[in-house]
């Protein structure tokens, strides 16, 4: 076997064909002379195939299934387009010029309909058709240059919206020429024709021709997203003669060309396929002048065009060709992310998908494809050996692969992938051996200190939640290096600079700990002894390793150094300065000898600082072991208010800057503390000197001033957040406090000496009362222990009622993600830009992304709530109900948003799974009753009584709302829903209700004030099922007849609407239901048969005839039966 051509350039990305699908059009018999297909289209769902012969087959593209076959007989199937947001949908275009639309009604297993048939382009040919982007519009392109669009109604609108309103064709627009191409995105049409093209505003009705020179032929445009070129509004490529294309901004604007002539001069990139074996010929090309029919965006940064030599995918913003490659005869192109459906002009439809080299070799490796991989691998080894990362392919599969081969067929192959592994450099060398200790997708880079700094270069993935800990905790030890800088630096007094001074060396690190997420939680999630251990341990013991590593090492160097800055702190109040004297006495020792001053050994912070808090810790987890304690609230409360107090005592007088120098973590106030007034640093210069005469005056050391605790964690300030850890606390202390700290919120265990006294009031709790304010400056002195999930579930059941709490807590969260580039990066751009940045760049499980998503509510309003149901379910209801406490409507938008996102036959589980705690369904019910609803003058009378045809009113959230009030429930919250809705005025609710209910009686008068016959037609009418409930319906009908007849309804005159309740349409369903004889009884017992006019006589005579031929009919068959049975027994 020949040796495989090496390509010299570094491609990074290639056409593949998996899979063939010559057989699935094969098994659609469309692959004959006689019957083949014509046109292409795709969507998340289908893939939607028109044939010669009118029929469009609809395949499911998981497992590839044939659904459904829809016919036509207005002729051959000449364009197909799919709707994108709503795979329920689908335009056809016929050679006869007829454009049909189908409702596939896949959601809710019926038959598929034609819910539109436009004839605007009838006898022309259809050229291109386009789906808006948000509403159900369709656009068409006709060969004359007509652009007309298609408003369609259906029933997923609401009841009797499909039926009452037919919107009409409207005429967008009529070109110089014929339509190439439509696209559609963000209000603006964009229309290619053979000589320009045109950017119209179908919401202004404004239109623009693009650019100033014309062109002879067929040429593509499309527009580009904003989310995928990084600027705040999209871009539109147009197709140009001479391989060259124009960018163009959102306004029309011509911005540049750019020109691909001569980078199409190289070979072309072979396709990897089953059918052949790769081949490359490395001879370049002359430069080619092309004119690209279609423009079509691909992926996030590309645009696909092609010709009918090949497919070329060009990066239009680096002015780069990413790849082209020779597919022959193609007529049609649709796409889908990265994959390609292509259509050639014999009818084949070949699949093909743009990946990268090394995502390529690994789905050949996944399906067995031994040779085909190698081949690959050897075509792209400069590829794969520029690579940086190879996550996906690593040298154990290389090594696997080439043990697959065949060793006498292969051996040239063999040989190349040899050659190829060994200039791999491998991930696991002896120079980095602590690498894959860790994981195998980290590097390292090693500090002058010997010190390993861990450098994540995966983003998105699983571990990078595992690895962020160990991350944040070797990139402090470079920050914390920068402090031991020279001696004589180091040596030089900055005392008494000013309260400014202190804080300029202090470096703010947070040590972030991970927890096991696989573990089940009892109540407050108390982790008790018969828990099943972490499967996490081996991560964690690593971090621990690498951490007691870093700490000892930095320790070794603190002890050349000279002692960092004196910093001077306020003077202590009264009660604490019985505490602060003995901490001095034992972190700060007096040393006779000056000369070793300087030699400070430094000292253990767990052992000094965490002694009694430890032991009280320790205590309090033994008893919550205790099922008499953990199920006994007060007692379970007294445990937690003795361990409180230690809290607060060792927070807030212990000294935390031998911690801060010893413990290997800098302790600071928050980054955005304000700087000191000038009547403080009038105070605390006046301090500082006190104590500077003091120490002169003494023939004190620098030791002994040092001795001086650096910082004092005070009571936090008005809109201060303590959201990092303070100090070095170990891993397993954290991990406890963090435990009982959120279980003192959610019991609501709250000691009341924090709050700060004679401190500046929070403004924002004014309105609190003095419970929730202690709520709230517990959040802000102890937010660096709490359980961020745990403690958002409890304020929103505990505090519901109290936004200032919810509010404190998402302020939290705030200054704890401001430090995160992305909070950074999410003050430019749009809507759909800042929410591509929060998908790719906070984890779905972060509690931080609630304060990502109040940060865009607070930008963009109700349009950002109904985009974050793509980040249910780490944003929940519950969630944007405490965001939106003061525009109750905008969280309504939010939660119907979110249930007509899920399929049809979903969406009743789905609600009731969002209904926890229960009381939330009447309050959606009343809210979804309370906006977007006629006024209650036209629902209702001044009796309270149904106005005629009010149940047909058209309400914002009906299908919310019969969602809600079809969910199972008890009987008292059914009997209050009834209450609602006639109290509001939704009668078909309100009926529906009354026969859950069996309240009939109640059903039967709003049904005859409501005067509609269709509410007693049908298979779900109400149908009298007693010969009471006959007699109760006519004698209500013979009372409204005496009363005074009902005025205009607001929609027009009573005669416009559905049939009217008299007491002949009553008689004549009575006489269908129980028979003519019986009927004719009943109502002369009622005195209403002379009320009947001979319509009603001449129904009745037809039933008795119909009647009576029935029974001559049964009883000929059963004779018949009688015979044939005899006869078998004789």
């Amino acid at each position: 076997m020949t040796s495989v051509p090496v390509i010299a350039e570094s491609y990074s990305h290639v056409l593949a064909e998996f899979e063939s699908l010559d057989p699935l059009l094969s098994a659609l018999r469309l692959d004959s002379s006689r019957l083949r297909c014509t046109s292409i289209a795709v969507s998340r769902k289908w893939l939607a195939l028109g044939s010669s012969g009118g029929g469009l087959h609809l395949i499911q593209r998981e497992g590839w299934k044939h659904r459904l076959l829809l016919s036509h007989k207005e002729g051959a199937i000449s364009q197909v387009a799919c709707c994108l947001h709503d795979d329920d949908y689908v335009a056809v275009a016929t050679s006869q010029g007829l454009v049909v639309v189908w409702e596939l009604n896949q959601e809710r297993r019926g038959k598929p309909e034609r819910i539109y048939v436009s004839s605007e382009h009838k006898g022309r040919k259809v050229t291109a058709l386009c789906w808006d982007t948000a509403l159900l519009r369709v656009f068409i392109g006709d060969h004359v240059g007509k652009v007309s669009a298609i408003k369609l109604n259906t029933s997923k609108q609401g009841k009797g919206a499909a039926s009452f309103v037919i919107f009409p064709v409207q005429t967008i627009t009529t070109v110089d020429s014929s339509v190439v191409q439509l696209d559609y995105l963000d209000g603006r049409l964009l229309i290619s024709s053979l000589t320009r093209s045109f950017l119209c505003d179908t919401e202004r009705e404004k239109f623009w021709k693009i650019g100033n020179k014309e062109r002879d032929g067929e040429f593509g445009a499309c527009f580009f997203p904003g989310r995928c070129s990084g600027s705040q509004q999209p871009l539109i490529y147009c197709a140009r003669p001479g391989s060259r294309m124009w960018e163009v901004n959102f306004d029309g604007e011509v911005i540049s060309t750019h020109q691909f002539k001569k980078l199409l001069s190289l070979p072309p990139l072979p396709v990897i396929s089953l059918r052949s074996e790769p081949q490359y010929d490395h001879t370049l090309g002359s430069s080619q002048s092309l004119s690209f029919p279609r423009l079509l965006h691909l992926s996030e940064h590309c645009v696909l065009t092609w010709t009918e030599r090949g497919i070329y995918i060009f990066v239009p913003q680096n002015v780069q060709v990413l790849l082209w490659s020779e597919v022959r005869d193609i007529q049609d192109v649709a796409v889908c992310k990265n994959e390609l459906f292509c259509l050639h002009l014999n009818g084949r439809v070949s699949h093909l998908s743009l990946l990268s080299v090394e995502r390529c070799v690994e789905r050949l490796l996944r399906r067995g494809l031994w040779n085909l991989a190698a081949r690959t691998c050897c075509l792209f080894q400069n590829s794969i050996i520029a690579s940086r990362t190879r996550k996906s392919l690593t040298i154990d599969k290389l090594e696997h692969l080439k043990s697959q081969l065949d060793l006498a067929s292969c051996s040239d192959l063999i040989s190349q992938l040899e050659e190829l592994i060994l200039r791999i450099e491998p991930l696991d060398s002896a120079c980095s051996s602590r690498r894959s200790s860790i994981s195998s997708h980290e590097s390292f880079s090693i500090l002058d200190s010997g010190i390993y700094r861990v450098i994540s270069s995966r983003r998105g993935s699983q571990s990078d939640e595992d690895s962020c800990s160990l991350h944040s905790q070797t990139l402090s030890e470079d920050e914390r290096l920068k402090e031991f800088t020279s001696p004589q630096e180091e040596e030089r007094p900055d005392l008494y600079s000013g309260s400014q001074g202190h804080e300029d060396n202090v470096f703010h690190v947070p040590v972030m700990f991970d927890t096991d997420k696989n573990e089940t939680f009892l109540p407050f999630g108390i982790p008790l002894s018969f828990r099943s251990p972490s499967p996490l341990v081996s991560l964690q013991a690593v971090k621990e390793s690498v951490s007691t590593f870093v700490r000892k090492t930095t320790e070794k160097i603190g002890t050349l150094h000279t002692s960092p800055d004196l910093k001077v702190r306020p003077e202590p109040r009264a009660e604490e300065q019985s505490c602060e004297e003995d901490v001095s006495s034992v972190s700060c020792p007096k040393e006779e000898d000056t000369e070793k001053e300087k030699e400070i050994p430094s000292q253990p912070p767990e052992e000094d600082m965490f002694h009694e808090l430890k032991a009280a810790t320790a205590a309090a987890m033994t008893q919550l072991q205790d099922p008499l304690v953990l199920f006994e609230p007060r007692s379970l409360g007294v445990v937690l208010q003795e361990w409180l107090s230690k809290l607060e005592n060792t927070f807030a007088t212990k000294d935390f800057s031998g911690v801060a120098d010893a413990g290997n973590s800098s302790m600071t106030l928050n980054q955005d503390v304000p700087l000191p007034t000038e009547s403080e640093k009038g105070v605390l210069d006046e301090d500082n000197a006190e104590e500077q005469g003091d120490s002169l005056g003494h023939e004190e050391t620098a030791a002994q001033v040092e001795c001086e605790p650096v910082h004092h964690l005070q009571e936090p300030q008005d809109g201060l957040f303590q959201v990092h850890t303070p100090c070095s606390i170990p891993h397993t202390l954290q991990k406890d406090l963090a435990e009982l700290t959120t279980l003192c919120l959610e019991l609501n265990v709250l000691n009341s000496k924090l709050r700060s006294p004679g401190g500046p009031e929070d403004h924002n709790l004014w309105q609190c009362s003095p419970e929730h304010s202690l709520a709230c400056h517990f959040l802000k002195k102890y937010f660096f222990l709490l359980d961020l999930k745990r403690a958002k579930e409890s304020i929103k059941l505990s505090y519901a009622s109290t936004p200032c709490v919810w509010d404190t807590f998402i302020t939290g969260l705030k200054e704890m993600a401001s430090s995160n580039p992305t909070y950074v990066g999410m003050e430019e751009g749009d809507l759909p830009t800042r929410l591509k940045l929060l998908d790719d760049s906070v984890p779905c499980d972060s509690p931080l992304l609630v304060a990502y998503a109040s940060r865009l509510y607070e930008k963009f309003g109700e349009s950002a709530l109904r985009s974050l149901i793509r980040f249910y379910p780490s944003i929940l209801p519950s969630d944007i109900m405490q965001l939106c406490h003061h525009s109750p409507t905008q969280f309504l938008a939010y939660l119907d948003s979110l249930v007509k996102s899920r399929p049809e036959d979903q969406r009743s589980f789905f609600l009731e799974s969002l209904l926890q705690p229960e009381s939330l369904r009447l309050d959606w019910l009343l809210l979804a009753l309370s906006h977007n609803a006629p006024p209650s003058t036209s629902t209702m009378d001044d009796e309270g009584y149904p106005r005629p045809h009010s149940h047909l009113f058209s309400w914002g959230y009906s299908q919310l709302i019969l969602l809600l009030i079809k969910l199972p429930a008890d009987f008292a919250t059914k009997e209050k829903m009834t209450d609602i809705c006639r109290t509001c005025g939704f009668w078909p609710g309100y009926l529906t209700l009354c026969l859950e209910l069996e309240r009939r009686r109640e059903a039967f008068i709003n049904i005859v004030h409501l005067n509609d016959m269709s509410l007693m037609e049908g298979d779900n009418g109400w149908i009298p099922e007693t010969v009471e409930e006959w007699k109760l319906l006519l004698h209500l009908i013979q009372n409204k007849g005496t009363r005074p007849a009902p005025e205009e309804s607001l929609h027009g005159s009573l005669s416009d609407g559905p049939s009217p309740i008299t007491v002949e349409n009553v008689a004549l369903l009575l006489a269908k239901a129980v028979g003519p004889d019986r009927a004719w009884a009943l109502l002369q017992e009622c005195g209403l048969a002379l009320e009947l006019s001979e319509k009603f006589t001449r129904t009745c005579d037809i039933l008795r005839i119909a009647e009576k031929r029935q029974r001559a009919l049964i009883q000929s068959m059963l004779e018949k039966c009688d015979r044939f049975l005899w006869s078998q027994q004789a």
